[in-house]
């Protein structure tokens, strides 16, 4: 059965609109371990504009289960994680001016690039993944750059206008799992996955980790943290038959 792993970074993002210090994702993320959840992701941007260097740095102090830090392929960004050290390092495209992360890395046009990062995470003793989208080149290209793992992106299926798309997609993604694990990688997937769409995703064998976010968290809002986590872990759980 697929993990969840929680993404918490609109819990910030909800702090930073006010300029104050709640909610507090380090309390979140406390929650979201008691309802169940496997890890904790967060993405400290360049701009810090949610998660800040704060959060992360008490977070890596209080997550017990896995934390699993999103973050472009800079070399700012490196000496941090190999400073902080969470058990798991995501390379992630990122760009200033999006609202959330548009498409996944280009491993394949970046790859010098690429290898020197995921080199220095490792020999820094991380767990490197890979977000990119799921198609064939990505995948081989990430083996090549010597990642462990990838995030394979599942917005094109999340974002599927019609039930014949959204098989298509799933379908495509299927089909990059298996060249995953064939290419000996850990397949994780995340991206635009909600209460709706999680399913069939989840049925997938073989998936290693499922990165869910914004959902979660804007159905906390109504709900509490502690039940929107535990409804998600529900419908993982049913999709697997478990």
């Amino acid at each position: 059965m697929a993990l969840l792993q929680v993404n918490i970074d609109h819990v910030a993002t909800l702090r930073q609109a006010r300029g104050t210090v709640e909610p507090d994702p380090v309390h979140a993320a406390a929650l979201v371990e008691l309802a169940g959840a496997s890890g904790i992701t967060i993405h400290l941007r360049e701009d810090r504009r949610h998660i800040s260097d704060r959060d992360l740095e008490l977070l890596r102090k209080v997550v017990r289960t896995r934390l699993n830090l999103e973050m472009a392929a800079t070399p700012e960004m490196i000496a941090i994680a190999c400073r902080v050290a969470p058990e798991q390092v995501t390379l992630v495209p990122e760009r200033r001016q999006e609202l959330t992360t548009e498409g996944g890395l280009d491993v394949a046009a970046c790859a010098s690039r690429i290898r020197g990062a995921v080199s220095a995470l490792r020999e820094n003793g991380r767990i490197v993944s890979l977000f990119i989208d799921p198609v064939p080149e990505q995948i081989e290209a990430a083996r090549d750059a010597g990642a462990e793992a990838i995030e394979l992106h599942t917005g094109r299926y999340a974002d599927a206008g019609t039930p014949a798309l959204a098989r298509e997609e799933l379908a495509q993604l299927e089909g990059a799992l298996a060249r995953g694990l064939e290419l000996g990688l850990v397949v994780h997937a995340g991206h635009g996955l909600t209460y709706q769409n999680t399913g069939p995703v989840a049925a997938l064998k073989g998936l290693e980790d499922l990165n869910i976010g914004h959902s979660i968290v804007s159905r906390a809002v109504l709900v509490g943290l502690d039940r929107a986590v535990r409804d998600m872990l529900d419908i993982i759980a049913g999709a697997t038959g478990r």
